[in-house]
């Protein structure tokens, strides 16, 4: 497709509303043939880590639970039924026999991650006691009555690396904040986080050799993932991108 033609696209695809059902099967047509069209449309439209209103296809409002498993079915894609990015409504829309069978796929793996994501919200984060490479101590108990922001990630992860500029000018926004902590977990070596450290600032505490707490007390199998957790200790929000963490810090303020 032509990228100059792929804005116009979008535009018109998110004008259309939910209001009338067939509106959305006009949507879900023009966009169900190509991963391309698809995709596009998604990462300009949806965002299932956002506290939106979920309905299903036939536009009665369910759980976002609910809707998220239907996802994970490979059957539905989701669709924003308003063209204002701030009123947040989804329908689901069943795809088509002879839709790409990429997008059910891609679709599937998403929403079986935000799904992960949303499970994890609304707990209490596991005790822990964290050590960082400059011998400061992080625990349940220290980090009450504050905002923990934490980030698991390893080197060799791309994105977890290249997000590091947008971290650092979040934790340098709340700089003067005794109450927001920022650490990040790390699977690597003490040894190998120091040398890499050398040559690529990140302004969190980090912690090594965690592989074992991420795996096994915060079932991780998606990196990077970020965790923003209430000062007492709830977890309120999961995400795997940069881009919504200062979104998800401004929400329990």
């Amino acid at each position: 497709m032509n990228r100059c033609f792929m804005p116009i696209l979008i535009s018109f695809l998110i004008t259309v509303s939910c209001q009338q059902l067939n509106d959305t099967k006009v949507i879900g047509a023009r966009i169900e043939n190509s991963y391309q069209d698809w995709w596009l449309y998604y990462n300009d439209s949806i965002k299932l880590s956002s506290e939106f209103k979920p309905h299903d296809a036939n536009l009665k409002e369910v759980s976002k639970e609910v809707f998220l498993k239907s996802l994970c079915t490979g059957k539905y894609i989701p669709l924003r039924c308003s063209s204002d990015k701030q009123n947040n409504t989804y329908k689901l829309y069943e795809l088509k026999p002879n839709a790409d069978e990429n997008i059910s796929s891609t679709m599937q793996n998403v929403a079986q991650t935000e799904l992960n994501n949303f499970l994890k919200e609304g707990q209490q984060m596991k005790p822990f006691r964290f050590v960082d490479l400059n011998g400061h101590v992080h625990t349940s108990e220290n980090t009450k009555g504050k905002i923990v922001i934490l980030k698991c990630w390893f080197i060799h992860c791309k994105k977890c690396v290249e997000e590091m500029p947008e971290l650092n000018k979040i934790v340098q926004q709340y700089k003067n904040r005794d109450d927001i902590v920022f650490v990040s977990l790390a699977s690597d070596s003490e040894a190998a986080l120091k040398k890499f450290l050398s040559k690529c600032n990140f302004d969190y505490a980090v912690v090594p050799n965690q592989k074992e707490f991420m795996d096994s007390a915060l079932n991780l199998e998606i990196y990077p993932t970020h965790f923003i957790i209430n000062k007492r200790g709830i977890i309120t929000k999961v995400v795997n991108d940069v881009k919504y963490v200062e979104e998800a810090i401004k929400a329990i303020e």
